[in-house]
């Protein structure tokens, strides 16, 4: 019995979403890249957890490397806002491309989150 042709298996996690660190005077700045969503934003939240256990006060979410964030990505990223302005340490976001940038002024998150400019 021949199968028919089969659509590929989507690439693992690791291949298609990853987080680069980049880390200078306290400031940390997390350029993700790939998709962010109910798979991957554990992968981001462990990242992060691990900045701010090493004593970073100062973390920078370089978005342009995004194809996608769905909204348990952008739960993850208020969370971390939410956690900066009570704990004392700060967050700044660097706008994703167009289709990233869209689930941000669909929920009028722009409004709220600090974007800053590359």
């Amino acid at each position: 019995m021949s199968q028919s042709p089969a659509h590929s298996p989507p690439p693992p996690v690791a291949e298609s979403f990853r987080c680069e660190v980049s880390r200078a005077d306290g400031t940390a700045t997390v350029h993700i890249l790939g998709a962010l969503d109910l798979a991957t934003a554990p992968v981001l939240d462990a990242q992060l957890a691990e900045l701010r256990d090493a004593g970073c006060r100062r973390l920078i979410l370089d978005l342009r490397g995004l194809d996608f964030i769905d909204s348990t990505g952008l739960r993850c990223i208020l969370r971390y806002d939410a956690d900066a302005r009570q704990d004392g340490f700060s967050i700044a976001l660097i706008q994703g491309p167009p289709a990233v940038q869209r689930v941000f002024v669909l929920t009028r998150t722009t409004e709220h989150l600090p974007f800053i400019d590359p």
